[in-house]
């Protein structure tokens, strides 16, 4: 389906400087074979100067919320955590109905979505009592679950959640699915996105009497679900989502019931497929549905509620919806290459973006390589389309930890030498692109030109495959204030300066909007 990208609000317009020249997923760790289905249980495998013509200056909309330790360029340690240097995801949401592993198939879905969210993960089911039973967890899906605590989930029906806090401190409180018991029996919610309007209905919520216990904006859902007056279930969630503002992909879980919502505009992807015994699942992305062999059958549509229970699925226009708004970001960074997001594979857009470099920023080059892991698949679309090989010149590793002793002889550029090792055999001598899938403070991206010159490199072009971002995000997405975005203060040929590159290039604006529809 087309997509009218909320990419206007936060890049450029780029057609006076998209080139400057000068004269990259965290894989999902493997799941013990024991906590599998039994089903699962088999191999599975610019020649330009000028200035940005728009600029920002709003805080983050998002650190009005949640207090954040803001780390300085020197301190290595900020350097340290995954893709650091990139805005990220909120989170992943899944939701299964009638499977009798459904907690295990919700463990597994979550390890897919893993790159949606590390720092907390939740499953929720139904057990043959009715009882909303609740183990969630501080860390990765892997740290958080295993064989005892998912014996503790029985049940056909299940909800689960990875978070990236944006609205809400890390604290184990805040890790979801959420669950709340009111007068007419009790509700778990898993929530993707983020309410621009939340404060305001907290305020309206307390002055009415109503005491929170998580600083996230997820919990003003339940509470406008408790406080409304209408019947039955379903409508009660209807009524509370007519007064939400900004992004939402939900799954909420009753005793008898999963329900699925999507906002109005669709900011945030949720795919509804369906396994071989019939069960119905909901996940943030179709990589959820590959690994538990679920097939995909449609996206929940903007503005629609689905409501599956023992009649069958049943679907629900929550409002008359405006013109779709995905987020392009999906598509740039966050979603992995071999999901389909908002009708479109993930992975023929990124070889595009990589085409459209190649085409609109062409430069002599020797050979072409990617910072893994989200810079790949538009480096092999730059490298196809310029006839140039591609060749893996930086090597990630998957296996540095959040804490490290430095030596007390100072090594420079340590966080980024931890995490990526050039390959000196491809790249002495050599003129080489080297393809990012964004910049946003610039800092780790003039590291890796650093390196990548240390190790022989002739000549460094940074290519990178979405404009710039030159503002914060409203919408779930965790982005620096627009005082810290290198795109919002300098022009190209500046960027190209500070990070020390020999040419620099971004995706232009127009081709990237009509590439997204």
């Amino acid at each position: 389906m087309a997509a009218t990208t909320t990419a206007t609000t936060i890049f450029s317009d780029l057609s006076k400087h998209s080139l400057s020249i000068n004269s990259n997923p965290q894989i999902p760790h493997k799941a013990p074979l024991s906590l599998l289905p039994k089903t699962l249980q088999k191999p599975y495998l610019s020649q330009t100067t000028h200035k940005t013509h728009i600029a920002f200056s709003s805080k983050n909309p998002i650190s009005d919320l949640v207090s954040t330790d803001k780390k300085s360029p020197d301190d290595f340690s900020s350097y340290f955590d995954d893709d650091d240097e990139k805005p990220r995801e909120e989170c992943g949401v899944v939701g299964i109905y009638g499977d009798p592993e459904a907690s295990r198939l919700c463990y597994l879905a979550l390890h897919a979505l893993q790159h949606r969210g590390q720092e907390g993960a939740g499953i929720v089911t139904v057990n043959d009592n009715k009882v909303l039973q609740s183990v969630t967890g501080v860390g990765l899906v892997s740290e958080v679950f295993n064989e005892s605590k998912l014996d503790q989930l029985p049940g056909d029906l299940a909800i689960g959640h990875v978070r990236y806090s944006t609205a809400g401190s890390s604290m184990l409180k805040n890790v979801q699915p959420f669950v709340a018991g009111y007068r007419f029996g009790s509700v778990g919610v898993a929530h993707n996105g983020n309410l621009v309007n939340y404060m305001k209905l907290r305020a309206m919520l307390e002055d009415n009497g109503s005491i929170f216990n998580t600083s996230s904006d997820t919990e003003v859902v339940l509470h406008l679900i408790a406080t409304s007056k209408t019947r039955p279930f379903f409508l009660r969630i209807v009524d509370a989502c007519e007064k939400l503002e900004g992004a939402y992909s939900m799954v909420f879980l009753t005793e008898d019931k999963l329900v699925a919502v999507r906002d109005p505009y669709g900011f945030r992807p949720l795919v509804m497929g369906r396994r071989s015994n019939g069960a119905v699942v909901f996940a943030s992305e179709t990589c959820a549905l590959d690994l538990i062999e679920a097939t995909y059958e449609r996206e929940v549509y903007p503005g629609e509620v689905l409501v599956v229970d023992k009649d069958g699925v049943q679907s629900l226009c929550l409002m008359p919806h405006p013109e779709p708004k995905q987020c392009i970001f999906e598509h740039i960074y966050f979603s992995l290459p071999n999901s389909v997001v908002f009708g479109r594979s993930v992975y023929e857009s990124r070889h595009v973006f990589g085409e459209i470099l190649a085409t609109e920023a062409p430069v002599d080059c020797d050979v072409v390589i990617a910072v893994p892991d989200s810079g790949v698949v538009a480096a092999l679309g730059y490298a196809e389309k310029a006839g140039v090989p591609f060749q893996q010149g930086l090597i990630r590793s998957h296996y540095v930890g959040r804490t490290f002793i430095e030596p007390s002889q100072k090594i420079r550029d340590f966080g980024v030498k931890l995490k990526l090792s050039p390959v000196r055999r491809v790249l002495e001598g050599k003129r080489v692109v080297v393809v990012d899938d964004s910049i946003v403070r610039g800092t780790t991206s003039s590291k890796i030109v650093r390196l990548l010159k240390e190790a022989g490199a002739k000549e460094v072009h940074m290519r990178i495959a979405s404009p710039p971002i030159i503002a914060s995000c409203y919408y779930g997405v965790d982005t620096p204030s627009s005082e810290e975005l290198i795109s919002n203060r300098m022009s190209v040929e500046e960027i190209r300066e500070f990070i020390g590159c020999d040419s620099l290039a971004f995706l232009p604006l127009d081709s990237l909007k009509k590439l997204a529809g």
